[in-house]
């Protein structure tokens, strides 16, 4: 992996970088989706649990005494790992669009294991994209559209 041709910037029209909450209980592969998203021109934010994202994005608690939603107007898109202790992705993401805050934003979730039927249950509950892991580059360039907040 040589020469900055190859490294591709993903700018919003307000001229700001994208923002992605990366959240996977998994250090290795966030610090893969970190890294794969930086050299992509992402502002990164991990998480190392569903809980901690709900935190992160004002979710925490209460939802509607909410202190800290602003942190929700700031991400651009949500990648969640499916399979984590306590929270599943699947839940993670039935708790993002039922918030008023955080239902816009998009959520794609990633897997290892390719169950169809897990699959269609997460594109139901509003899932942007489901990607299997490990996530490669290629995977990112398809997140673009996401990250620039299409709507196709």
């Amino acid at each position: 992996m040589s020469g900055s041709s190859s490294k591709e910037k993903v700018v919003m029209d307000n001229g700001n970088v994208p923002h992605v909450l990366a959240v996977d209980d998994n250090l290795v592969d966030r610090k893969l989706v970190e890294r794969l998203l930086k050299s992509s021109s992402c502002k990164v934010t991990t998480a190392e649990n569903g809980l901690r994202a709900l935190e992160y994005l004002g979710l925490g608690g209460d939802e509607q005494n909410t202190l800290d939603g602003n942190n929700a107007s700031k991400v651009n898109l949500i990648i969640t790992d499916y399979c984590m202790p306590g929270m599943t992705g699947y839940e993670l993401l039935k708790k993002i669009k039922e918030s008023q805050i955080t239902k816009e934003v998009p959520v794609v979730i990633v897997s290892s294991e390719n169950v169809p039927t897990r699959i269609n249950q997460c594109l139901e509950e509003g899932a942007q994209m489901f990607m299997l892991k490990p996530l490669k580059k290629s995977d990112v360039k398809k997140l673009r559209c996401h990250l620039m907040n299409c709507r196709s």
